[in-house]
């Protein structure tokens, strides 16, 4: 083979690089995918309208409402959830949380020989049939550092049990709240009748 030859053939495959580069510069300009001014992926989120969020919590009734319907059996059966940490029997002993008989009506932080904690101290007050309601349904939100660690009963009606339950263990138990009777609305007036014209005098 003479040097002419192999020139051709040389200048061929040379060529045939040459139009290869050619086109994949022309396609890489022609169809360069634009950059998104943030890197990742947009991910399309639906406005939600007023009428497609979900329907509102329905608020629980007033507690006195719920007290006048509530069950001793039930609350006392929830209440066994308790008995990991508390007694319940009159002169029962104090366990991690301190003996429940006569809760109703005590003062807070005063069940002798046991060691309260802060928070519970500095809250003061007493145990009314209220304070127990809202302490069950979130004990630390309602005395943040107390050292008691349920998380509390969210059902209103489940309160109402074990507070009707605990308000039994005691030698006199404190009378339950009742709620407000509604007042009827005053009677409407009978509209009075027109009165009768006066007859004109004989002329």
């Amino acid at each position: 083979m003479n040097s002419f030859e192999l020139n051709k053939i040389l200048g061929a495959i040379l060529g045939t690089c040459l139009i290869t580069l050619a086109l994949n510069i022309a396609a890489g300009a022609i169809f360069a995918p634009e950059k998104p001014a943030k890197p990742g992926y947009a991910i399309a989120v639906t406005a939600q309208g007023e009428g497609d969020k979900t329907a509102a919590k329905a608020p629980e009734e007033p507690m006195e409402a719920m007290m006048a319907s509530a069950s001793v059996e039930k609350g006392q059966a929830t209440a066994k959830q308790c008995q990991a940490c508390h007694t319940f029997e009159k002169g029962g002993p104090n366990r991690v949380g301190p003996n429940l008989w006569g809760i109703v009506g005590r003062p807070r932080a005063s069940e002798a020989g046991f060691n309260y904690s802060a928070a519970m101290k500095a809250k003061g007050g007493t145990w009314t049939f209220g304070e127990l309601y809202a302490f069950l349904a979130n004990p630390r939100g309602y005395i943040p550092g107390t050292a008691m660690t349920f998380a509390g009963l969210s059902r209103g009606q489940q309160r109402a049990d074990v507070i009707d339950y605990l308000h039994t263990l005691a030698d006199n138990p404190e009378p339950l709240p009742k709620a407000a009777a509604a007042t009827p609305a005053p009677a409407a007036k009978p509209a009075e009748a027109p009165k009768a014209a006066a007859p004109a005098p004989a002329k």
